[in-house]
């Protein structure tokens, strides 16, 4: 088998704060039916550790950046997991990336750089017997990693996917001998950016192959209004660059056997779903679509356009139930409009159960982002039945199949697009949603071709292990 190194951030189901979390916890499970033996590398959060249970210690380190650290091997859900046990830099109050004022950590570029040079060393001289032939890694996290490689000579080759290229990882440059990095290479061919240190960039330029997570969001990289600063050395690495469509776990996300949610097979069973959602949320029972969103609150994810929006939705006596939270501002927003409209019930926050419950209970999932480099939320709504509509980007352009006469006329449709991003295209969407909702005949046709449509990471999971082989190929 090949064996393949993630260097990863965050994991489900040990640590999650998005989408990433999902990818690392199910990509390796789809991978080592492909042949691939993957062995994630983790950080060891306070919140990871109190999970991981039996463990031992790989290896030892006597200084990472100020400290003693080791290595721990263990397992959990049939993930093999390398977990960086390192107190000074993990074991805190509040999140992972920043206290629990939202403040980023400022020794965050220690604390990955710590993660990469561990991967470095792993990939050099092999842990409790196991060497791995690629590393693979994810975001700016895991950007400096070939940086710490090309240091120490290894000859595996490194791929790197880009999951937000929003995203780098800038550090000061007075920083590069705290964080060990060759001067000589502090260059545009390499990692500077601007006058500092970008790991992402690192990542980029070190990578023999290089990712992301569909292909439009790979397209929409090489323009100028996407790349934020990366289209340039993306355009220069076109040949290595492709875009490869996230999946999500079919096990976790299964509306037969969820056991958050009454289990239903086909989309009839998500109407005691829907009765008990309401309930939860406090709503009536209304003539038009129930919609449910669960998203980080920002304008990214386009929650100020659904703002604005919301009245065509309301107009027709749909509905929303929103759980999320992110920005303030938008919070206080959406409580606000939640006090004026009766068909509009938010809970600030995060419930993984509740989740489930709404894509169970929901008839359509709203996902408004200005990008999406794939998004899992919308796979999910196919799974269960529950309409995707979302803004024309990314991996949403990618996954979602619009009503559209074509698609109408050949049995098709999935869900409703938008485009334009704004607001106007939004209100019209929940327009065009409302009138295939109150036709119950198109409405469930439309739940039937989402409920078939592939989401899970078999076709994906080729893909990469593709990807792995080229790299492995072409880095002879």
């Amino acid at each position: 088998m090949t064996r393949a190194l993630f260097v990863v951030s965050e994991c489900a189901p040990l640590v999650k704060t998005g989408g990433l979390a999902d990818v690392a916890g199910a990509l390796p499970l789809a991978l080592d039916a492909e042949g691939v033996a993957v062995r994630v590398l983790l950080p060891g959060y306070r919140a990871v550790l109190a999970q991981f249970g039996k463990s031992k210690t790989v290896a030892q380190y006597k200084d990472l950046f100020g400290s003693p650290a080791k290595l721990q091997s263990g397992s959990i859900d049939g993930l093999e997991l390398l977990i960086l046990d390192a107190p000074h830099l993990y074991d805190r109050d509040g999140a992972i990336y920043g206290d629990a004022s939202g403040i980023d950590w400022p020794d965050n570029p220690e604390r990955f750089a710590a993660l990469c040079k561990v991967a470095a060393l792993i990939a050099s001289e092999g842990v409790d017997g196991w060497t791995p032939d690629i590393v693979h890694g994810h975001d700016w996290q895991a950007g400096l990693t070939p940086e710490y490689m090309q240091a120490l000579n290894v000859k595996a080759p490194f791929v790197f996917t880009i999951h937000n290229i929003a995203f780098h990882g800038n550090a000061d440059a007075r920083k590069l001998d705290t964080l060990e990095l060759d001067p000589a290479r502090f260059t545009s061919e390499h990692f500077e950016f601007w006058g500092k240190i970008s790991a992402l960039k690192a990542g980029l330029a070190g990578a023999c192959k290089i990712n992301t997570v569909s292909q439009t969001y790979a397209e929409e990289l090489l323009t100028p209004d996407f790349g934020i600063g990366m289209d340039g050395i993306l355009r220069a690495r076109h040949a290595d660059f492709s875009g490869i469509v996230n999946g999500i776990d079919l096990d976790a996300w299964n509306p037969t056997t969820d056991p958050n949610i009454s289990p239903y097979k086909t989309a009839a069973g998500k109407s005691v779903n829907k009765k008990a959602l309401c309930e939860i949320f406090g709503l009536r029972k209304a003539k038009g679509p129930l919609c449910v969103l669960v998203s980080r609150l920002t304008e990214q994810k386009g929650i100020d356009l659904l703002l604005e929006a919301l009245p065509a939705l309301l107009s027709r006596d749909g509905q929303l139930a929103l759980l999320g939270s992110g920005d303030p501002k938008l919070e206080i927003a959406l409580l606000e409009a939640a006090d004026q409209h009766e068909n509009l019930s938010v809970k600030v926050g995060y419930d993984e159960a509740l989740s489930h419950k709404m894509m169970a209970g929901g008839d359509a999932i709203l996902v408004p982002s200005r990008f999406e480099p794939c998004g899992l939320t919308q796979l999910y709504g196919l799974r269960y039945g529950t309409l995707p509509l979302v803004a024309l980007t990314g991996g949403l352009a990618d996954t979602v199949i619009n009503a559209s006469p074509a698609a109408m006329a050949a049995g098709v449709a999935t869900g409703v697009q938008f485009s334009p991003i704004n607001a106007q295209s939004l209100a019209n969407a929940f327009a065009r949603t409302c009138d295939l909702f109150d036709n119950p005949k198109t409405w469930k046709g439309m739940q039937r071709n989402a409920m078939k449509h592939p989401v899970g990471w078999e076709t994906s999971a080729a893909t990469y292990k593709a990807m792995y082989l080229a790299a492995l190929e072409t880095h002879l």
